[in-house]
């Protein structure tokens, strides 16, 4: 790991002192043939971007891992989530849009404040959504990232398809470091499969508040968000602890858990989500399928119940 950091921050200064564009490599100069025989785009129009792009070092250092990890801390995670300056933005946002929240809910079945706890988590509903040229930001990660290259590959491919459909300049996304877009932070891939035009305006926007509600919807029903499902419910261990949580797909019956005690937790199948923060016991909840479908927007059970903290938070207060 020290070495792979070490790598990295000799990765960044040398992009950094990097004056070039792409547009000479050897490996762009072949991703730029690949496009052209797999989706016909004009080799010519491909070379002009990429020799309007240069690597961006800065990308390359938000996206590194830390130098010093540190302890998970679900406490310090849930803070930065669940906090009045975030439940105060997403009631606003609630009432300026209830009634597309509500349509929402009935096309689609995502309670309007689990479409909020996300768009919430993901950028305070639109406060941060990123500045950063999105085709700049994926060439370089695609061209200058090796962990990931695969992906952001991938996503520059989306990216440019995303671009040819909307008629747009490829040049002119705006987002996050790691090519997110919008109120919910879609990559290229997500936008182009659940992005939805919501509104009904002949476009699909997620800087637009309405295609981000309808968006998200979507998202959560295409992975299988169930209808009036449990999300999560509180728990505890009276024996050893048991392994971390790997993500799978819950399968038990609470009820068949050894040395876990639920009172009157619903009787579907769950997992044994466990909440570790240093100096304190750790914390467990049952997390059911809809649990497991929040980690398909991120995998991290920390991400998830963020999310339906704060979900049920505003539910709280709305009431």
């Amino acid at each position: 790991m020290i070495r792979f950091v070490a790598c990295l921050l000799i990765l960044t200064t040398t992009l950094a002192a990097r004056a070039e564009t792409y547009a000479g490599r050897d490996d762009v100069r072949a991703f730029i043939a690949d496009l052209q025989e797999r989706d016909g785009f004009d080799p010519r129009m491909l070379a002009s971007l990429f020799a309007k792009t240069k690597p961006n070092a800065v990308v390359i250092k938000a996206i590194m891992p830390p130098k010093d990890p540190g302890i998970r801390s679900w406490a310090t995670y849930r803070g930065r989530f669940i906090e009045p300056k975030r439940i105060a933005a997403g009631l606003r946002f609630w009432r300026r849009y209830d009634k597309e929240l509500a349509r929402a809910e009935a096309e689609y079945g995502v309670p309007a404040e689990i479409i909020l706890g996300i768009i919430g988590v993901e950028t305070i509903y639109g406060r941060h959504t990123g500045r950063f040229s999105t085709f700049g930001a994926l060439t370089t990660l695609a061209f200058d990232y090796p962990p990931r290259a695969d992906l952001f590959r991938g996503e520059l491919e989306q990216l440019l398809l995303l671009a040819r459909e909307e008629k747009r300049d490829p040049l002119g996304y705006r987002g996050s470091f790691a090519g997110a877009l919008g109120l919910p932070q879609f990559l290229p891939s997500s936008l182009r499969q659940w992005g939805i035009d919501f509104d009904g305006d002949g476009r699909v926007d997620l800087m637009d508040p309405v295609d981000a509600i309808g968006s998200v919807a979507k998202f959560l029903k295409d992975h299988g968000w169930e209808k009036g499902g449990p999300v999560a419910y509180p728990a505890i261990v009276t024996g050893d602890a048991p392994p971390p949580y790997d993500g799978s797909q819950p399968q038990i019956l609470p009820a068949e858990m050894p040395n876990v005690v639920a009172p009157h937790a619903p009787a579907f199948p769950a997992a044994l989500v466990d909440f570790v923060t240093p100096d304190a016991p750790t914390s467990y909840s049952l997390g059911y399928h809809n649990f497991w479908v929040l980690m398909r927007y991120n995998r991290s059970s920390f991400y998830a119940m963020a999310v339906y903290e704060l979900a049920e938070a505003l539910k709280a207060e709305h009431e």
